[in-house]
Protein backbone atom coordinates (compact mmCIF):
# COMPACT_ATOMS: atom_id res chain seq x y z
CA UNK A 1 0.00 0.00 0.00
CA UNK A 2 2.40 2.42 1.02
CA UNK A 3 4.92 1.57 -2.31
CA UNK A 4 1.76 2.56 -4.76
CA UNK A 5 0.88 5.52 -2.22
CA UNK A 6 4.94 6.64 -3.37
CA UNK A 7 4.75 5.61 -7.01
CA UNK A 8 1.41 7.85 -7.25
CA UNK A 9 2.81 10.83 -5.84
CA UNK A 10 6.62 10.62 -6.81
CA UNK A 11 7.29 13.90 -8.63
CA UNK A 12 5.65 16.45 -6.38
CA UNK A 13 2.86 16.17 -8.53
CA UNK A 14 -0.65 18.11 -7.15
CA UNK A 15 -2.48 15.20 -5.45
CA UNK A 16 0.55 14.61 -3.19
CA UNK A 17 -0.15 17.38 -0.27
CA UNK A 18 -3.20 19.08 1.03
CA UNK A 19 -2.05 22.03 -0.92
CA UNK A 20 -1.66 20.14 -4.02
CA UNK A 21 -4.66 18.61 -3.86
CA UNK A 22 -6.56 21.99 -3.29
CA UNK A 23 -4.96 23.53 -6.32
CA UNK A 24 -6.00 20.35 -8.32
CA UNK A 25 -9.56 20.77 -7.37
CA UNK A 26 -9.67 24.35 -7.99
CA UNK A 27 -8.00 23.97 -11.19
CA UNK A 28 -10.73 21.69 -11.95
CA UNK A 29 -13.50 23.42 -10.66
CA UNK A 30 -12.03 26.55 -13.12
CA UNK A 31 -12.19 24.27 -15.59
CA UNK A 32 -15.73 23.54 -14.52
CA UNK A 33 -16.86 26.90 -14.27
CA UNK A 34 -15.39 27.49 -17.93
CA UNK A 35 -18.26 24.99 -19.25
CA UNK A 36 -20.38 26.06 -17.48
CA UNK A 37 -20.42 29.31 -19.26
CA UNK A 38 -20.16 27.81 -22.55
CA UNK A 39 -23.21 25.86 -22.09
CA UNK A 40 -25.37 28.71 -21.24
CA UNK A 41 -28.20 29.63 -24.14
CA UNK A 42 -25.74 32.83 -24.95
CA UNK A 43 -23.50 30.51 -27.19
CA UNK A 44 -24.98 28.25 -29.73
CA UNK A 45 -23.77 24.82 -30.68
CA UNK A 46 -26.00 23.54 -33.82
CA UNK A 47 -25.53 25.50 -37.14
CA UNK A 48 -27.88 25.59 -40.28
CA UNK A 49 -26.15 25.41 -43.02
CA UNK A 50 -27.39 25.59 -47.06
CA UNK A 51 -30.47 26.75 -45.15
CA UNK A 52 -32.62 27.06 -48.87
CA UNK A 53 -32.22 23.76 -49.51
CA UNK A 54 -32.54 22.44 -46.40
CA UNK A 55 -35.99 24.18 -45.88
CA UNK A 56 -36.84 22.58 -48.95
CA UNK A 57 -36.35 19.39 -47.48
CA UNK A 58 -38.30 20.24 -44.47
CA UNK A 59 -41.30 21.29 -46.10
CA UNK A 60 -41.57 24.75 -44.41
CA UNK A 61 -42.94 27.76 -45.59
CA UNK A 62 -41.69 30.84 -45.98
CA UNK A 63 -43.76 32.40 -43.42
CA UNK A 64 -42.35 29.18 -41.13
CA UNK A 65 -39.04 29.95 -42.01
CA UNK A 66 -39.22 33.58 -40.91
CA UNK A 67 -39.71 32.84 -37.29
CA UNK A 68 -36.57 30.19 -37.47
CA UNK A 69 -33.04 31.11 -36.58
CA UNK A 70 -29.63 30.36 -38.17
CA UNK A 71 -27.82 28.77 -35.34
CA UNK A 72 -28.69 27.20 -31.87
CA UNK A 73 -27.82 26.48 -27.96
CA UNK A 74 -29.65 23.48 -26.74
CA UNK A 75 -31.85 25.46 -24.69
CA UNK A 76 -33.30 26.80 -27.82
CA UNK A 77 -33.28 23.92 -30.08
CA UNK A 78 -36.53 22.50 -28.77
CA UNK A 79 -37.63 26.21 -30.20
CA UNK A 80 -36.60 25.15 -33.45
CA UNK A 81 -38.31 21.76 -33.66
CA UNK A 82 -41.63 23.38 -32.38
CA UNK A 83 -41.84 26.12 -35.36
CA UNK A 84 -40.35 23.47 -37.96
CA UNK A 85 -43.00 21.38 -36.78
CA UNK A 86 -40.64 18.31 -37.02
CA UNK A 87 -41.41 15.99 -34.44
CA UNK A 88 -38.97 13.48 -35.37
CA UNK A 89 -35.68 15.30 -34.09
CA UNK A 90 -38.44 16.15 -30.85
CA UNK A 91 -37.36 13.66 -28.48
CA UNK A 92 -33.70 13.50 -29.56
CA UNK A 93 -33.97 17.62 -28.48
CA UNK A 94 -35.73 16.53 -25.15
CA UNK A 95 -33.10 14.06 -24.65
CA UNK A 96 -30.54 16.59 -25.09
CA UNK A 97 -32.14 19.25 -22.97
CA UNK A 98 -32.51 17.00 -19.63
CA UNK A 99 -28.63 16.20 -20.03
CA UNK A 100 -27.98 20.04 -20.22
CA UNK A 101 -29.92 20.31 -16.93
CA UNK A 102 -28.09 17.88 -15.00
CA UNK A 103 -24.31 19.25 -16.40
CA UNK A 104 -25.38 22.43 -15.50
CA UNK A 105 -26.50 21.05 -11.88
CA UNK A 106 -23.58 18.55 -11.08
CA UNK A 107 -21.29 21.18 -12.58
CA UNK A 108 -22.80 23.79 -9.76
CA UNK A 109 -22.72 21.13 -7.29
CA UNK A 110 -18.76 20.75 -7.73
CA UNK A 111 -17.92 24.25 -8.23
CA UNK A 112 -19.61 25.21 -4.58
CA UNK A 113 -18.14 22.12 -3.19
CA UNK A 114 -14.63 23.04 -3.83
CA UNK A 115 -14.89 26.05 -3.10
CA UNK A 116 -16.10 25.28 0.00
CA UNK A 117 -14.27 22.12 0.89
CA UNK A 118 -11.30 22.76 3.94
CA UNK A 119 -9.46 20.12 2.51
CA UNK A 120 -9.00 18.45 5.83
CA UNK A 121 -10.49 15.01 5.12
CA UNK A 122 -12.24 15.18 8.55
CA UNK A 123 -14.63 12.34 7.99
CA UNK A 124 -12.26 10.15 5.82
CA UNK A 125 -14.32 10.15 2.90
CA UNK A 126 -15.55 14.30 2.17
CA UNK A 127 -12.66 14.19 -0.71
CA UNK A 128 -14.21 11.48 -2.02
CA UNK A 129 -17.70 12.47 -2.68
CA UNK A 130 -16.08 15.59 -3.97
CA UNK A 131 -14.35 13.49 -6.98
CA UNK A 132 -17.36 11.61 -7.71
CA UNK A 133 -19.39 14.75 -7.98
CA UNK A 134 -16.35 16.55 -10.15
CA UNK A 135 -16.23 12.94 -12.57
CA UNK A 136 -19.96 12.49 -13.25
CA UNK A 137 -20.10 16.55 -14.05
CA UNK A 138 -17.19 15.71 -16.75
CA UNK A 139 -19.13 12.46 -17.83
CA UNK A 140 -22.33 13.97 -18.66
CA UNK A 141 -20.62 16.67 -19.78
CA UNK A 142 -18.77 14.53 -22.25
CA UNK A 143 -21.74 12.38 -23.17
CA UNK A 144 -23.83 15.81 -23.41
CA UNK A 145 -21.29 17.01 -26.39
CA UNK A 146 -21.07 13.27 -27.89
CA UNK A 147 -24.93 13.58 -28.28
CA UNK A 148 -25.17 17.00 -29.53
CA UNK A 149 -22.27 15.66 -32.46
CA UNK A 150 -25.20 12.57 -32.81
CA UNK A 151 -27.93 15.21 -33.31
CA UNK A 152 -26.17 16.70 -36.39
CA UNK A 153 -25.00 13.53 -37.73
CA UNK A 154 -28.21 12.41 -37.34
CA UNK A 155 -30.71 15.39 -38.61
CA UNK A 156 -27.79 15.80 -41.81
CA UNK A 157 -28.52 11.43 -42.55
CA UNK A 158 -32.38 11.91 -42.00
CA UNK A 159 -32.54 14.61 -44.33
CA UNK A 160 -29.64 13.59 -46.67
CA UNK A 161 -27.71 16.58 -46.49
CA UNK A 162 -25.12 18.33 -45.00
CA UNK A 163 -28.01 21.28 -43.21
CA UNK A 164 -26.68 20.77 -40.05
CA UNK A 165 -23.29 21.81 -38.15
CA UNK A 166 -21.63 21.50 -34.60
CA UNK A 167 -20.04 24.42 -33.05
CA UNK A 168 -16.18 24.62 -32.64
CA UNK A 169 -17.24 24.84 -28.63
CA UNK A 170 -18.15 21.59 -28.37
CA UNK A 171 -14.73 20.40 -29.00
CA UNK A 172 -13.79 22.86 -26.25
CA UNK A 173 -16.17 21.55 -24.13
CA UNK A 174 -15.17 18.23 -25.04
CA UNK A 175 -11.58 18.34 -24.48
CA UNK A 176 -11.79 20.53 -21.17
CA UNK A 177 -14.44 17.74 -20.00
CA UNK A 178 -11.63 15.31 -20.24
CA UNK A 179 -8.80 17.05 -19.45
CA UNK A 180 -10.83 17.77 -15.90
CA UNK A 181 -11.69 13.99 -15.61
CA UNK A 182 -8.44 12.66 -16.12
CA UNK A 183 -7.28 14.93 -13.66
CA UNK A 184 -9.87 13.83 -11.34
CA UNK A 185 -9.58 10.13 -11.54
CA UNK A 186 -5.65 10.43 -10.64
CA UNK A 187 -6.57 12.79 -7.50
CA UNK A 188 -9.15 10.26 -6.27
CA UNK A 189 -6.93 7.19 -7.02
CA UNK A 190 -4.46 8.56 -4.35
CA UNK A 191 -7.38 9.34 -1.75
CA UNK A 192 -8.74 6.23 -2.15
CA UNK A 193 -5.33 4.53 -0.88
CA UNK A 194 -5.39 7.47 1.79
CA UNK A 195 -8.94 6.61 2.93
CA UNK A 196 -8.63 2.94 2.35
CA UNK A 197 -11.27 2.70 -0.16
CA UNK A 198 -11.33 0.60 -3.42
CA UNK A 199 -12.99 1.44 -6.50
CA UNK A 200 -16.29 -0.17 -7.97
CA UNK A 201 -14.65 -1.95 -10.39
CA UNK A 202 -12.07 -3.64 -7.60
CA UNK A 203 -15.43 -4.15 -5.53
CA UNK A 204 -17.41 -6.20 -8.99
CA UNK A 205 -14.25 -8.80 -9.04
CA UNK A 206 -14.48 -9.19 -5.28
CA UNK A 207 -18.38 -9.42 -4.74
CA UNK A 208 -19.10 -10.37 -9.12
CA UNK A 209 -22.02 -12.98 -7.33
CA UNK A 210 -23.64 -10.79 -5.37
CA UNK A 211 -23.76 -8.42 -8.53
CA UNK A 212 -25.04 -11.19 -10.55
CA UNK A 213 -27.59 -12.19 -8.33
CA UNK A 214 -28.89 -7.69 -9.10
CA UNK A 215 -29.02 -8.25 -12.79
CA UNK A 216 -32.58 -9.98 -13.00
CA UNK A 217 -34.02 -7.14 -10.62
CA UNK A 218 -32.27 -4.32 -12.75
CA UNK A 219 -33.65 -6.00 -15.70
CA UNK A 220 -37.18 -5.79 -14.31
CA UNK A 221 -36.87 -2.06 -13.13
CA UNK A 222 -35.54 -1.45 -16.82
CA UNK A 223 -38.67 -3.30 -18.79
CA UNK A 224 -41.49 -2.39 -16.45
CA UNK A 225 -40.56 1.17 -15.06
CA UNK A 226 -37.63 2.90 -17.33
CA UNK A 227 -38.37 2.05 -20.98
CA UNK A 228 -42.05 2.83 -20.29
CA UNK A 229 -40.57 6.60 -19.20
CA UNK A 230 -39.66 7.08 -23.03
CA UNK A 231 -43.96 7.41 -23.17
CA UNK A 232 -43.65 10.77 -21.50
CA UNK A 233 -42.63 12.20 -24.84
CA UNK A 234 -46.88 11.75 -25.64
CA UNK A 235 -47.21 15.35 -23.44
CA UNK A 236 -45.07 17.21 -26.01
CA UNK A 237 -46.83 15.84 -29.10
CA UNK A 238 -50.11 16.30 -30.71
CA UNK A 239 -50.17 12.52 -31.54
CA UNK A 240 -51.97 11.04 -34.39
CA UNK A 241 -51.82 7.23 -35.07
CA UNK A 242 -50.48 8.52 -39.03
CA UNK A 243 -47.09 10.20 -38.07
CA UNK A 244 -46.80 7.65 -34.96
CA UNK A 245 -45.15 8.99 -31.55
CA UNK A 246 -41.75 10.32 -32.63
CA UNK A 247 -42.96 12.21 -36.16
CA UNK A 248 -46.52 13.78 -34.66
CA UNK A 249 -45.90 17.45 -34.64
CA UNK A 250 -44.12 18.64 -31.46
CA UNK A 251 -46.39 20.84 -29.77
CA UNK A 252 -43.60 21.65 -26.45
CA UNK A 253 -45.80 22.85 -23.49
CA UNK A 254 -49.10 23.03 -25.13
CA UNK A 255 -50.67 20.16 -23.85
CA UNK A 256 -49.75 21.71 -20.39
CA UNK A 257 -50.93 24.94 -21.05
CA UNK A 258 -54.34 23.29 -21.39
CA UNK A 259 -54.23 21.78 -18.23
CA UNK A 260 -53.50 25.21 -16.74
CA UNK A 261 -55.60 27.02 -18.42
CA UNK A 262 -58.20 24.98 -16.88
CA UNK A 263 -59.45 25.15 -13.19
CA UNK A 264 -56.21 23.96 -11.94
CA UNK A 265 -55.66 25.96 -8.08
CA UNK A 266 -59.45 24.18 -7.52
CA UNK A 267 -57.92 20.77 -8.73
CA UNK A 268 -54.34 21.06 -7.04
CA UNK A 269 -55.95 22.56 -4.02
CA UNK A 270 -58.59 19.21 -3.74
CA UNK A 271 -56.18 16.45 -4.48
CA UNK A 272 -53.61 17.85 -2.40
CA UNK A 273 -55.90 18.50 0.61
CA UNK A 274 -57.29 15.61 0.19
CA UNK A 275 -53.66 13.29 0.47
CA UNK A 276 -52.62 15.43 3.36
CA UNK A 277 -55.24 14.22 5.56
CA UNK A 278 -55.05 10.96 3.85
CA UNK A 279 -51.96 10.67 5.49
CA UNK A 280 -51.76 11.96 8.30
CA UNK A 281 -54.94 10.91 9.39
CA UNK A 282 -54.34 7.68 7.97
CA UNK A 283 -51.16 7.58 9.79
CA UNK A 284 -52.30 8.48 13.68
CA UNK A 285 -55.16 5.85 12.62
CA UNK A 286 -52.87 3.04 11.01
CA UNK A 287 -50.55 3.28 14.37
CA UNK A 288 -53.10 3.49 17.34
CA UNK A 289 -54.89 0.12 15.57
CA UNK A 290 -51.37 -1.41 15.90
CA UNK A 291 -50.92 -0.36 19.30
CA UNK A 292 -54.33 -1.46 20.29
CA UNK A 293 -54.10 -4.77 18.68
CA UNK A 294 -50.51 -5.58 19.92
CA UNK A 295 -51.84 -5.16 23.46
CA UNK A 296 -54.66 -7.52 23.65
CA UNK A 297 -53.56 -10.67 25.54
CA UNK A 298 -56.61 -12.80 24.53
CA UNK A 299 -55.59 -14.41 21.48
CA UNK A 300 -58.58 -15.34 19.52
CA UNK A 301 -59.67 -11.78 20.31
CA UNK A 302 -57.06 -10.49 18.73
CA UNK A 303 -56.52 -12.53 15.91
CA UNK A 304 -60.85 -11.97 15.07
CA UNK A 305 -60.05 -8.02 15.75
CA UNK A 306 -57.35 -7.93 13.25
CA UNK A 307 -59.31 -9.84 10.50
CA UNK A 308 -62.25 -7.56 11.00
CA UNK A 309 -60.30 -4.32 10.83
CA UNK A 310 -58.26 -5.54 7.36
CA UNK A 311 -61.42 -6.91 5.78
CA UNK A 312 -62.46 -3.64 4.17
CA UNK A 313 -58.81 -3.42 2.05
CA UNK A 314 -60.62 -6.01 0.12
CA UNK A 315 -64.08 -4.95 -0.51
CA UNK A 316 -63.73 -3.19 -4.23
CA UNK A 317 -64.51 0.13 -4.91
CA UNK A 318 -67.22 -0.73 -6.97
CA UNK A 319 -69.61 -2.78 -4.36
CA UNK A 320 -68.21 0.35 -2.39
CA UNK A 321 -69.94 2.18 -4.38
CA UNK A 322 -73.39 0.07 -3.88
CA UNK A 323 -73.06 0.56 -0.05
CA UNK A 324 -72.48 4.20 -0.46
CA UNK A 325 -75.51 4.60 -2.23
CA UNK A 326 -77.46 2.32 -0.22
CA UNK A 327 -76.77 4.47 2.70
CA UNK A 328 -77.26 8.00 1.04
CA UNK A 329 -79.68 7.76 -1.32
CA UNK A 330 -82.24 10.45 -0.52
CA UNK A 331 -85.56 7.78 -1.31
CA UNK A 332 -84.32 4.89 -0.30
CA UNK A 333 -81.33 5.79 1.44
CA UNK A 334 -80.83 3.92 4.90
CA UNK A 335 -79.79 6.88 6.57
CA UNK A 336 -82.20 9.07 5.56
CA UNK A 337 -85.11 6.31 6.47
CA UNK A 338 -83.66 6.55 9.49
CA UNK A 339 -83.97 9.98 9.62
CA UNK A 340 -87.80 10.35 8.53
CA UNK A 341 -88.74 7.49 11.06
CA UNK A 342 -87.36 9.54 13.56
CA UNK A 343 -89.25 13.12 12.77
CA UNK A 344 -86.25 14.58 11.21
CA UNK A 345 -85.86 16.05 7.50
CA UNK A 346 -83.92 14.27 4.88
CA UNK A 347 -80.48 14.97 3.98
CA UNK A 348 -80.06 15.07 0.13
CA UNK A 349 -76.13 13.64 0.00
CA UNK A 350 -75.82 13.94 -3.80
CA UNK A 351 -76.88 17.36 -3.87
CA UNK A 352 -74.78 18.66 -1.09
CA UNK A 353 -71.34 19.50 -1.71
CA UNK A 354 -70.54 20.30 2.05
CA UNK A 355 -71.10 16.64 3.27
CA UNK A 356 -68.48 15.23 0.84
CA UNK A 357 -65.43 15.53 2.54
CA UNK A 358 -65.79 14.12 5.72
CA UNK A 359 -67.72 11.58 3.91
CA UNK A 360 -64.69 10.64 1.40
CA UNK A 361 -62.53 11.13 4.21
CA UNK A 362 -64.22 8.38 6.20
CA UNK A 363 -64.60 5.95 3.22
CA UNK A 364 -61.20 5.94 2.26
CA UNK A 365 -59.84 5.31 6.24
CA UNK A 366 -62.32 2.25 6.12
CA UNK A 367 -60.54 0.70 3.66
CA UNK A 368 -57.31 1.80 4.11
CA UNK A 369 -56.20 1.85 8.03
CA UNK A 370 -56.25 -1.92 8.28
CA UNK A 371 -53.59 -2.87 5.69
CA UNK A 372 -51.27 0.40 6.78
CA UNK A 373 -52.27 -0.87 10.42
CA UNK A 374 -50.30 -4.44 9.53
CA UNK A 375 -47.25 -2.77 8.51
CA UNK A 376 -46.97 -0.94 11.49
CA UNK A 377 -47.41 -4.32 13.47
CA UNK A 378 -45.18 -6.17 12.01
CA UNK A 379 -42.61 -3.06 13.41
CA UNK A 380 -43.98 -3.99 17.01
CA UNK A 381 -43.98 -7.44 16.83
CA UNK A 382 -40.17 -7.56 16.02
CA UNK A 383 -39.24 -5.32 19.02
CA UNK A 384 -37.34 -6.71 21.72
CA UNK A 385 -39.41 -7.67 24.76
CA UNK A 386 -36.81 -7.22 27.04
CA UNK A 387 -37.45 -3.91 27.10
CA UNK A 388 -40.45 -3.71 28.05
CA UNK A 389 -40.23 -6.42 31.13
CA UNK A 390 -37.18 -3.93 32.06
CA UNK A 391 -39.87 -1.08 32.19
CA UNK A 392 -42.41 -3.39 34.04
CA UNK A 393 -39.86 -3.87 36.34
CA UNK A 394 -39.01 -0.37 36.98
CA UNK A 395 -42.69 0.00 37.50
CA UNK A 396 -43.92 2.18 34.09
CA UNK A 397 -47.50 1.43 33.09
CA UNK A 398 -48.73 0.08 30.15
CA UNK A 399 -49.22 4.37 29.00
CA UNK A 400 -45.47 4.84 29.56
CA UNK A 401 -44.73 1.45 28.23
CA UNK A 402 -46.28 2.82 24.67
CA UNK A 403 -45.20 6.70 24.91
CA UNK A 404 -41.59 5.86 25.64
CA UNK A 405 -40.91 2.78 23.93
CA UNK A 406 -43.13 1.36 21.05
CA UNK A 407 -44.23 5.45 19.82
CA UNK A 408 -40.16 5.86 19.47
CA UNK A 409 -39.23 2.58 17.46
CA UNK A 410 -41.75 3.63 15.14
CA UNK A 411 -40.49 6.42 14.16
CA UNK A 412 -38.33 4.77 11.64
CA UNK A 413 -41.30 3.07 9.94
CA UNK A 414 -43.47 5.99 10.05
CA UNK A 415 -40.80 8.66 8.68
CA UNK A 416 -39.98 6.05 5.68
CA UNK A 417 -43.83 5.34 4.93
CA UNK A 418 -44.64 9.05 4.55
CA UNK A 419 -42.06 9.55 2.32
CA UNK A 420 -43.17 7.33 -0.01
CA UNK A 421 -47.01 8.65 0.40
CA UNK A 422 -45.62 12.20 0.03
CA UNK A 423 -44.37 10.87 -3.44
CA UNK A 424 -47.70 10.09 -4.71
CA UNK A 425 -49.39 13.74 -3.02
CA UNK A 426 -50.28 14.72 -6.39
CA UNK A 427 -52.05 11.48 -7.39
CA UNK A 428 -55.47 11.15 -6.50
CA UNK A 429 -57.23 7.65 -5.31
CA UNK A 430 -59.47 7.89 -8.79
CA UNK A 431 -61.61 4.62 -8.01
CA UNK A 432 -62.12 6.26 -4.95
CA UNK A 433 -63.74 9.73 -6.01
CA UNK A 434 -65.01 8.16 -9.39
CA UNK A 435 -67.29 5.35 -7.63
CA UNK A 436 -68.34 7.05 -5.14
CA UNK A 437 -68.95 10.37 -6.67
CA UNK A 438 -69.42 9.88 -10.32
CA UNK A 439 -70.59 12.78 -12.47
CA UNK A 440 -72.28 14.70 -10.55
CA UNK A 441 -71.27 18.33 -11.44
CA UNK A 442 -72.87 19.89 -8.19
CA UNK A 443 -69.93 18.02 -6.06
CA UNK A 444 -66.83 19.05 -8.21
CA UNK A 445 -66.17 22.11 -6.17
CA UNK A 446 -65.17 19.74 -3.33
CA UNK A 447 -64.57 16.41 -4.61
CA UNK A 448 -62.98 16.73 -8.07
CA UNK A 449 -59.24 15.85 -8.26
CA UNK A 450 -56.68 15.83 -11.25
CA UNK A 451 -57.49 12.14 -12.06
CA UNK A 452 -61.17 12.76 -12.06
CA UNK A 453 -60.74 15.73 -14.23
CA UNK A 454 -57.92 14.32 -16.56
CA UNK A 455 -60.49 11.34 -17.07
CA UNK A 456 -63.35 13.31 -18.61
CA UNK A 457 -61.18 15.31 -21.01
CA UNK A 458 -59.79 12.49 -22.40
CA UNK A 459 -63.10 10.31 -22.68
CA UNK A 460 -64.39 12.65 -24.40
CA UNK A 461 -61.55 13.49 -26.66
CA UNK A 462 -60.23 9.73 -27.15
CA UNK A 463 -56.68 10.97 -28.93
CA UNK A 464 -56.33 13.49 -25.97
CA UNK A 465 -53.03 11.26 -25.12
CA UNK A 466 -51.46 14.23 -24.47
CA UNK A 467 -53.23 15.82 -22.15
CA UNK A 468 -53.42 12.23 -19.96
CA UNK A 469 -49.59 12.41 -20.08
CA UNK A 470 -48.72 15.86 -19.24
CA UNK A 471 -51.04 15.41 -16.33
CA UNK A 472 -49.05 12.36 -15.00
CA UNK A 473 -46.42 13.80 -16.02
CA UNK A 474 -46.63 16.69 -13.74
CA UNK A 475 -48.17 14.39 -10.75
CA UNK A 476 -44.97 12.46 -10.87
CA UNK A 477 -42.84 15.78 -11.09
CA UNK A 478 -44.68 17.33 -8.48
CA UNK A 479 -44.23 14.35 -5.60
CA UNK A 480 -40.46 13.60 -6.66
CA UNK A 481 -39.72 17.58 -5.84
CA UNK A 482 -41.34 17.02 -2.38
CA UNK A 483 -40.18 13.73 -1.92
CA UNK A 484 -36.45 15.66 -2.59
CA UNK A 485 -37.63 18.33 0.13
CA UNK A 486 -39.27 16.00 2.58
CA UNK A 487 -35.91 13.93 2.82
CA UNK A 488 -33.55 16.87 2.96
CA UNK A 489 -35.22 18.11 5.75
CA UNK A 490 -35.90 14.83 7.62
CA UNK A 491 -31.59 14.63 6.81
CA UNK A 492 -30.69 17.69 8.36
CA UNK A 493 -32.89 16.79 11.69
CA UNK A 494 -32.09 13.34 11.69
CA UNK A 495 -29.51 12.12 9.56
CA UNK A 496 -29.89 8.27 10.48
CA UNK A 497 -33.60 8.28 9.82
CA UNK A 498 -33.55 9.82 5.82
CA UNK A 499 -34.32 7.64 3.28
CA UNK A 500 -31.29 8.90 0.60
Amino acid sequence: MDGKMEKLTKGGRLEETKFGRKTGVLLTAGISIVLLLLSLPFFDWVYLKNISALFGKMGISRETASTLYQSYSIFSLLGFVKNSNLGILGLYSMILLLLLMGTWFLHISYIWKALRNRFDNSDGKGMLRLYVTGKAAMLLTILLVAGSYGFVLYSNRFFGMKGFAASPLLAVELIGAMAAYAAIKKLEAVERIRCHEHGLVKEFRKNWVLFLMLLPVGVFFLVNSYLPMVGIYFAFVNFNFADGLWASPFVGLKNFEFLFQSQMGRLIRNTVLYNVVFIVLGNVLQIFFAVLVSQITVKWFKKVGQTLIFMPYFVSFVLLKVMVYSLLEYQCGAINNMIRSSGGTPIDFYNSPIYWPFLITLFNMWKSVGYGMVVYLATIMGMDGELYEAAKVDGANIFQRIRYITLPQLKPTFIILLIYSLGGIMRGNFELFYQTVGNNGLLYEVTDILDTYVYRITIGQPLSIGLGSAAGLFQSVFGFVVVLITNWAIRRKEADYALF
